[in-house]
């Protein structure tokens, strides 16, 4: 999947850049071609000698070399992906801060290709607030995190600061590449996480939803190319793919408004969302106080999403829809379905174990107009892949 992919390989000054000659090695071997860009740090730890023959290229340092200029916009424009590995604590601070004062900054800075990162350090400076802070300013900037490994670090402590093994991160880009083709050109409308109805501006009706499972399957459709609304209820769940665009909201009513407006442009809507039945009929400004030992609260239906969509869809759009079940589930599921005029309902029981609200696992039934596939218990990952491969092959239907 690697073979003519250009990728660019930026080398920060890190213990951990012995790896970056290993993963230079694999992606030559995969048939991708690679430049490497190093900063000075860098070559106290590895020699650009040593990267300079693996990559069989030649390893650029700084913007100018013996009096000529090295075109860092050219290089930034050369790559399918740049991958910075590692990635020190002072790099992606750099780049959380547009900084521009080395060539592998100016090469990120010209890029117009992914970037990903693979950070490395070590404990204490991976969890320090300025690093999260820079990290999530880089994710919002649509730049992939490899998350850092746990393991022994170099100051001998126990904990997360290792930079992702050569081999995971060469098959991330292998399922990058190999499943970045297959919805090229479809835009997707996915719902997640809970809503937020607010009694009064402390308190408020919601759910257990994590939005884990919605947050896997948008990033499944963007590692299969497509452009991907992130419709997000609130959630500490975060999606970095760089085809997503994330649309925070708290209440249905603006996760519908959200979703009306992009409506016309989809041609997938994935309502994933665990969102709220019921709202308070009205809002109270002030917190309400505890002066009796009941509190009549009287209860209207929030929007129905899924509903919206499936009787406004238009022709080739696809609906795919969950549901929380625990009785009569499959009988309920399937009358869901046809009522809501849904491709695809995901049912999903809260009596399996490992399964709903708050898990990284999830056990589902896939059902459609034709079909009905139970899965067995599987990361919410996986769970997704088999949702977004039915896509494909629904796409492929006349």
């Amino acid at each position: 999947m690697l073979q003519g992919k250009k990728i660019a390989v930026g080398v920060s000054g890190s213990i951990a850049a012995y790896k970056s000659a290993i993963l230079i090695r694999l992606l030559v071997q995969e048939g991708a071609e690679v430049k490497v860009i190093m900063t000075e740090s860098a070559s106290w730890f590895i020699s650009p000698l040593t990267l300079s023959t693996l990559s069989k290229n030649q390893v650029v340092e700084t913007l100018s070399t013996g009096g000529n200029w090295n075109d860092h916009v050219s290089l930034g424009l050369w790559a399918d992906l740049l991958l910075i590995a590692p990635a020190t604590a002072n790099t992606i601070a750099k780049m959380a801060q547009g900084i521009c004062d080395n060539m592998l900054l100016a090469t990120y800075l010209s890029s117009k290709c992914p970037v990903w990162i693979a950070p490395a350090m070590d404990l204490d400076m991976w969890t320090h607030a300025a690093t999260q802070r820079n990290v999530a300013l880089l994710e919002n900037d649509k730049v992939v995190v490899l998350q850092p490994n746990s393991g022994e670090l170099a100051s001998g402590l126990i904990g997360q600061g290792r930079m992702k093994e050569p081999e995971e991160i060469l098959d991330s880009l292998k399922l990058y590449f190999q499943s970045s083709i297959d919805l090229v050109g479809t835009t997707a409308v996915v719902t997640a996480g809970p809503s937020y109805e607010a009694i009064d501006p402390v308190r408020f009706i919601g759910n257990r939803s994590s939005g884990k499972m919605g947050v896997a399957i948008a990033e499944e459709l963007a590692n299969h190319g497509a452009m991907v609304k992130l419709v997000l209820g609130p959630s500490q769940v975060k999606a970095s793919h760089p085809n997503i665009e994330t649309i925070r909201v708290e209440s249905a009513q603006q996760m519908m408004e959200a979703v009306e407006k992009h409506q016309d442009e989809s041609d997938v809507f994935v309502m994933s969302a665990a969102v709220a039945d019921f709202k308070p009929e009205s809002q109270a400004n002030r917190k309400i106080k505890k002066s009796s030992d009941t509190i009549d609260l009287r209860l209207v239906k929030t929007p129905d999403i899924a509903n919206r969509v499936g009787t406004t869809k238009k022709q080739g759009q696809i609906l795919i829809g969950f549901a929380l079940e625990t009785d009569n589930e499959l009988e309920n599921a399937r009358t869901k379905r046809v009522k809501k005029n849904m491709d695809l309902i995901v049912l999903n029981s809260l009596k399996n174990k490992g399964s709903g609200f708050g898990y990284d696992t999830n056990q589902v039934t896939l059902i459609s107009a034709t079909t009905e596939t139970e899965l067995p218990l599987m990361p919410k990952k996986e769970v997704a892949k088999w949702i977004v491969n039915w896509l494909i092959e629904k796409k492929k239907t006349p």
